[in-house]
């Protein structure tokens, strides 16, 4: 399997399980949904819905692939979608930190660009 078909594979798989433990206590007028384009590297893990007359909606996890490297563009879990990488063996210099203006990510042990 080549790196790209890869990378897009382990993307998938971690954003389905985190999809699959958030959807284990449903939650009455908000929906939890996954939506992966895999012709323009794009995957979403999002909420959509109404709590209380007020209508939400909200990115948990945006990540897009880009130059043969993984953009975290959007991260709101605890543990942390590069971490989740790190541990199934993607090089830290394939992961860019998206949601870190350019000029901070020299300072992470991540990619630049």
């Amino acid at each position: 399997m080549d790196k790209l078909n890869h990378y897009r594979d382990l993307i998938k798989r971690i954003l389905t399980e985190y999809h699959h433990l958030a959807t284990q206590t449903p939650s009455t007028g908000e929906e939890s949904l996954l939506a992966f384009d895999e012709t323009r590297d794009q995957y979403l893990w999002f909420q959509t819905g109404w709590r209380q007359k007020k209508r939400i909606r909200g990115i948990t996890v945006h990540i897009q692939i880009k130059n043969e490297k993984i953009w975290i563009e959007e991260d709101w879990t605890e543990v942390g979608m590069a971490n989740e990488l790190l541990k199934l063996g993607v090089a830290a210099s394939d992961i860019v930190l998206g949601f870190h203006p350019p000029e901070a990510r020299k300072f992470t042990e991540f990619a630049l660009a």
